[in-house]
């Protein structure tokens, strides 16, 4: 019961939280917090402003309490029990930058990798080269991607460097296939959404959880 309440931040040692169950402890005042439960420490999902071209070890950097987001609202308590044992879902191509997203909960995990074939993601996609009507249309439906038809996209111009992907089962380097095969050169890529949630204003190198009420 003492390692739990430890784990869900409810105790402090002269009034700092201390979340190490075998932290010494000799004269100083500890104290429980009036609203301690001794329960397991919820799963949680995290949701990350990806910088392009960061490594794995620059990624889990991230992964702290320093770089939550300031706009957060989902009201959640920040533990370091947070940080341990995540699930990166659906990575990001090696030079991608925008939403990624780090659980704990295996039913997030199940419907992004597991499911991905039925889970849109948006991208915005940085170009070079000019593309003709016909080189859009084969973008949207008609490309074969590893031996394999690719399903039908939703692909459409921002501007005369940048076009919006939207597609479901994406499979690494499809869009950089992809944009080959139209005739131009991908020079940046920049993940918007995942499913039902965007990145929105959410600060690059900053986090924040995924909300009780939010679904993919």
């Amino acid at each position: 019961e003492a390692e739990l309440f430890i784990a869900g931040g409810w105790v402090r040692v002269d009034g700092q939280v201390v979340e190490l169950p075998q932290f010494m402890v000799t004269d100083q005042a500890v104290t429980l917090d009036a609203a301690a439960k001794a329960v397991p420490v919820a799963p949680v999902t995290i949701l990350l402003h990806q910088a392009a071209g960061m490594n794995d070890a620059e990624v889990a950097a991230l992964l702290c309490a320093n770089t939550r987001a300031a706009d957060d609202h989902s009201h959640i308590r920040v533990l370091q029990q947070h940080f341990v044992h995540m699930t990166l879902c659906l990575p990001l191509e090696p030079n991608a930058s925008g939403i990624s997203v780090f659980t704990q909960d295996f039913r997030v995990s199940r419907k992004l990798q597991e499911g991905a074939a039925t889970v849109e993601q948006e991208y915005v996609a940085e170009v070079a080269g000019e593309l003709s009507e016909e080189g859009l249309k084969l973008l949207n439906h008609g490309l074969t991607f590893n031996g394999k038809p690719l399903s039908p996209a939703k692909v459409s111009r921002q501007s005369e460097t940048r076009l919006r992907f939207a597609l479901k089962g994406v499979q690494r380097g499809q869009i950089a296939f992809m944009c080959d095969s139209a005739g131009l050169q991908l020079l940046g890529l920049r993940r918007l959404r995942i499913g039902r949630l965007s990145m929105g204003k959410l600060p690059v190198g900053q986090w924040r959880y995924l909300a009780p009420y939010e679904k993919f």
